[in-house]
């Protein structure tokens, strides 16, 4: 096999939520990977090398517009890792900066990578904080969000996860994220690796471990057991 390569993306900026604790995990789950910060004026190593995985957490409006920036001389070398089946994971509003643009109250835009076909409405006025309860693939997935923004237009043929309990994409949406052959985007925070065992493994999976093992197994799947009957129970409020 070859070697693991986690690239993370801009961490002095996508670090909100404590959601560089994913990444953090995964070195524990896969000692044996490298893991590479790219920071904003860094030549990112997935134009240079083949990696098994690109990271970017959350961050706050103004750095996302750095971010675009930054990414925007690299939107053909992105195209190519998806399509070749690079593992992607975006969490929280990093996921925005893939989509078409984002739109700011006063209905300026900022144009994104253009890489999906759903767009960014920001309200900053009105933070949105709710539980989310989903299924992949048959894997139930729990997480966390906190946002003053929310995605809109046709995810129907690139959703990540369905939602069982909470909001997709926007409120009434019934179907959260966005995903394409390796590329997961979700709006969902937590840490979503640390909340959601069953999906780390087939994270780590996809990139060529076969039968990972995950670090703190026992103890974190327990939690993950506990919160899925606290998040199932018809009594707890989402929002």
């Amino acid at each position: 096999m070859s070697e693991i390569k986690i690239e993370v993306l801009y961490s002095e900026y996508a670090n909100l939520f404590g959601d560089l604790m994913n990444i953090h995990y995964l070195g524990k789950c896969i000692p044996q990977a490298r893991i590479i910060y790219t920071g904003l004026n860094d030549i990112p190593a997935f134009t240079k090398e083949t990696v098994s995985m690109i990271y970017m957490g959350p961050m706050t409006e103004h750095q996302q517009e750095l971010v675009i920036q930054a990414l925007l001389p690299y939107k053909e070398q992105i195209q190519n890792c998806i399509a070749n089946n690079t593992v992607f994971l975006l969490t929280g509003n990093a996921m925005e900066t893939f989509e078409a643009y984002i739109e700011n109250e006063n209905g300026s835009r900022i144009m994104g990578l253009n890489l999906f076909p759903t767009y960014a409405k920001r309200d900053m006025f009105h933070r949105y904080n709710s539980l989310i309860l989903g299924e992949y693939q048959g894997i139930t997935l729990v997480g966390f969000k906190a946002q003053f923004s929310h995605s809109y237009g046709d995810n129907y043929h690139c959703y990540f996860y369905k939602v069982l309990r909470g909001d997709g994409l926007y409120p009434g949406s019934q179907l959260e994220g966005l995903h394409k052959n390796n590329f997961f985007g979700t709006y969902t925070v937590g840490p979503f690796l640390v909340e959601n065992p069953l999906f780390t493994k087939h994270l780590i999976k996809l990139m060529g471990i076969s039968n990972p093992v995950l670090a703190f197994e026992s103890s974190i799947m327990e939690a993950y057991r506990k919160r899925l009957e606290e998040f199932q129970n018809p009594k707890l409020r989402f929002h």
